[in-house]
């Protein structure tokens, strides 16, 4: 079972840049496609960017496209995040999921959630 955990959410400045870590223990993450999702208060939780296992496809929400850069490193069970120029309705708890991805936005193709990291940007 592949549980993630993430790491590296903060208070940055809008115009700045955070970059997160998704980490799970164990051989079984690389089997995975892992994705990232946000939600921001009183709002639905969203798409953000996901990557499949080898690490060749990519897929980014529009809203973070041109900012937002998805990468992987299976030999350490990693996933990142690098988030650069951050507004402020970037501002949201960003969730790292794994997951049999078909290459769609669906968060229904993730099957194992982590626990969070906020992530503020002001303005």
């Amino acid at each position: 079972q592949a549980q993630p955990v993430e790491s590296g959410g903060g208070l940055v400045q809008a115009g700045g840049s955070l970059s997160l870590s998704c980490a799970a223990s164990g051989r079984a993450f690389s089997v995975y496609a892992v994705g990232w999702f946000r939600q921001a208060p009183g709002q639905e939780r969203e798409f953000v960017a996901a990557v499949s296992r080898s690490g060749d496809n990519t897929l980014y929400a529009d809203s973070v496209k041109g900012r937002f850069t998805i990468s992987r490193d299976n030999a350490k069970y990693s996933v990142y995040l690098q988030m650069n120029s951050l507004k402020p309705e970037d501002t949201a708890v960003y969730y790292c999921a794994a997951g049999y991805w078909l290459g769609t936005s669906q968060i229904s193709q993730f099957e194992y959630w982590g626990q969070g990291t906020q992530v503020t940007v002001s303005s």
